[in-house]
């Protein structure tokens, strides 16, 4: 994923995003699976800017910075490593309702 988009596997936003990454698709594999037994995982980058999401059918939406001060879940851990690296979170329900796409973006 990140050498496709010219970056480099050395660079200091990496591990921070396959954490990032993991912790998405465990939580939409573990919570959505039932409903949407399939997810598919969007990225993109820029020359300053890392873009990922993962989007799953399951009409759920988590509120995910009212978790933050909750602690130890997954929504919770994504948006605490996201701002802590100066990024940005944000859900994106479907058109229809159905299914919901978080997204996440990390300066480079």
């Amino acid at each position: 994923m990140f050498l496709e988009c010219g970056i480099s596997r050395r660079h200091p936003t990496v591990d921070p995003a396959l954490l990032i990454l993991s912790e998405l698709v465990t939580n939409s594999v573990r919570h959505a699976a039932a409903l949407s037994p399939s997810l598919t995982v969007i990225y993109a980058a820029g020359p300053d800017t890392l873009a990922f999401g993962v989007h799953d059918r399951h009409p759920h939406r988590p509120a995910l910075y009212a978790t933050v001060t909750g602690g130890g879940s997954g929504p919770a851990t994504v948006v605490e490593l996201t701002l802590g690296r100066g990024g940005t979170a944000v859900l994106r329900a479907d058109a229809d309702g159905q299914g919901k796409s978080i997204w996440i973006t990390l300066p480079l």
